[in-house]
């Protein structure tokens, strides 16, 4: 089976596994940003803009069809939920701010490399002969 030994190396792979490690991390990272954001900055906003739940505002594009005789609903309202969007704007700036504040934090702790000069590549044929006949012409001038 071939196909499975392939699947199998491809699968063990260094990258893959680092991938899959990171996916799961940045999962339950987005959870507690979520809840970092629902529970605890969102509330004092809403409070500091007249007590408003954020979740609450919508914008009411059609109004639900209600049964006259039993009160049921037989269509849902048509809603924009603009503050469920703005609560996700604000999970995605924050989670954004947060990697950004870790990649920059993993580059410092790996320092700075060194520059290392670059090699000069060796002289051509031409050069070589050239610095000879430099040479030749000095001790010339010389006696």
């Amino acid at each position: 089976m071939k196909i499975l030994k392939d699947f199998k190396e491809f699968a063990m792979k260094g990258n893959v596994i680092d991938l899959a490690v990171g996916i799961i991390i940045g999962a339950a990272f987005g959870k507690i940003i979520s809840s970092l954001v629902n529970d605890v900055i969102m509330p004092p906003i809403g409070l500091l803009v007249g007590g408003t739940d954020f979740k609450e505002i919508v914008v009411n594009l059609k109004e639900a069809v209600k049964d006259q005789a039993t009160g049921k609903i037989l269509k849902e309202a048509v809603t924009l939920k603009i503050g469920n969007f703005l609560q996700t704007v604000v999970d995605f700036l924050l989670v954004a701010i947060a990697i950004f504040m870790m990649v920059k934090a993993i580059t410092n702790l790996k320092g700075k490399k060194e520059d290392t000069p670059p090699v000069a590549p060796p002289p051509t044929k031409d050069q070589e002969l050239l610095s000879e006949i430099r040479d030749l012409l000095k001790k010339g001038q010389n006696e």
